[in-house]
């Protein structure tokens, strides 16, 4: 108990005098992370809503990879990255390898089966009628997908939550494909996650659990700012099915 307050302690000192080691570590994996999942949910969106919406030849196999991809373990991504871009591999022309464009890459497989998943099922379980009645005023494919998503959009928010999530913990693919470097002081493919590990191996355990609190702390921020919002939503629709007050409500209807 005594070596895990030492490195709560320690992570208080971190953070209170912003140490530019982890500073810096810091904030390599937030942009990451942002753009693996903003990625993700560009390419897993679109993805999630054409297998829940529609029916084509080889359906049910992208399905099963998608739900398989959900629990696709971080090591095997790397591995599975680490074979295209190696210099001799199908993409390593690129020369993406031990860069930051790597680290996304992977990361971007990691989210895009959770958000691709989440989307599926949340637009699997819309009302038929409200597919048919938005057919019947004429809304063709592109638009009941958006009118869906739109109506989902709590889901959505849960995507993001998750893929965020599980690109901001992940370590094993990040390691492999990264090679967790340092360029000139500055973290070139080093990230919390990463930083934490090599702590582990030098028997530095005080400053590894300090990288370890601090990733758990960011974690549970950001993911804390979006359950507000998922859940303040959810609150506010539920009040307004019910005919219930909303702030403003009453000077509207008394206007």
């Amino acid at each position: 108990m005594s070596e895990i307050w030492r490195g709560l302690v320690e992570a208080c000192k971190l953070i209170a005098r912003l140490d530019p080691y982890v500073l810096k570590i810091t904030l390599f994996t937030l942009y990451v992370c942002a753009l693996a999942t903003m990625a993700g949910m560009v390419l897993g969106v679109p993805l999630g809503a054409l297998l829940a919406l529609h029916r084509f030849p080889g359906r049910k196999l992208l399905v099963t990879l998608v739900n398989a991809g959900m629990g696709l373990p971080p090591v095997v991504v790397g591995l599975f990255v680490y074979l295209l871009l190696k210099r001799r591999g199908p993409l390593g022309f690129l020369g993406w390898l031990y860069t930051p464009r790597a680290i996304v890459l992977a990361e971007v497989v990691l989210a895009l089966p959770l958000v691709a998943g989440i989307t599926m099922a949340a637009l699997q379980d819309v009302d038929p009628r409200m597919v048919l009645q938005l057919r019947s005023l004429g809304a063709g494919r592109a638009r009941i997908a958006l009118t869906l998503l739109r109506e989902r959009r709590l889901s959505l928010l849960a995507a993001v939550i998750a893929g965020f999530g599980g690109v901001i913990s992940e370590v094993g693919a990040a390691m492999m494909v990264g090679g967790n470097l340092m360029l000139h002081g500055e973290p070139y493919t080093r990230t919390l996650t990463t930083a934490l590990v090599l702590e582990v191996n030098r028997g530095e355990s005080v400053r590894a659990i300090a990288l370890g609190l601090i990733l758990l702390g960011i974690t549970l921020f950001l993911v804390w700012i979006l359950t507000l919002i998922q859940q303040g939503s959810t609150v506010a629709r539920a009040l307004r099915a019910a005919g219930g007050y909303l702030p403003g409500k009453a000077g509207r209807d008394g206007a």
